[in-house]
């Protein structure tokens, strides 16, 4: 069994012309109705997309056939190509306590608000959140590659920074806390 499932919704004649070449797919395919969709259980599946002849707003990982007809091997590899995209994607978020950091794009989101973050912030949130406590001088070695010798308030500077953008857009004094070892996040 794959751990990718192609949902096709509504669209007989493609799952039986993807049913006779299923042994060359990397991918499972599930045929459904209006019917027994209402009653799938999509976050049972490790990795799905949905393919319809229309737009389904109420899902995500939907692939709309708008450009029909399609050359079978074009369909294939933009469904591959569509796999490809949802997991880079979900590899690129981390959770953040309440936030979700999207490191490809370099954001910081929680509901529907985001913060846009420099190269060094999203390396800085990344490098405290997955060492739990971090000194000033591991931050200097690590983030920024300086000798733990080299007085300077890069850190410093760079912390106040953020712990301002998160309060302006987040309202959130205590993202970035102090502790006696240096900083962690919460």
């Amino acid at each position: 069994m794959n751990s990718k499932t192609l949902i096709i919704y509504k669209y007989q004649i493609l799952y039986e012309i993807l049913s006779e070449i299923k042994e060359y797919l990397n991918f499972d395919i599930l045929d459904v109705n209006q019917n027994n969709f209402e009653t799938l259980e999509l976050d049972k599946f490790e990795d799905y997309l949905i393919l319809s002849s229309k737009d389904l707003p109420e899902f995500k990982n939907c692939i709309v056939l708008e450009d029909l007809p399609i050359k079978i091997y074009r369909l294939i590899q933009t469904i591959n190509i569509n796999f490809l995209k949802k997991n880079f994607a979900k590899k690129s978020e981390v959770k953040i306590g309440k936030y979700k950091l999207d490191i490809n794009s370099r954001k910081i989101i929680f509901e529907d608000r985001y913060l846009n973050l420099t190269e060094k912030e999203t390396d800085m949130i990344i490098f405290i959140k997955s060492n739990n406590k971090v000194s000033i001088k591991e931050l200097q070695s690590s983030v920024w590659g300086y000798s733990s010798n080299l007085e300077t308030h890069t850190v410093e500077t760079h912390i106040y920074r953020l712990r301002k953008k998160m309060s302006e857009v987040f309202e959130d004094d205590n993202f970035i806390q102090n502790t006696e070892k240096g900083y962690k996040i919460i």
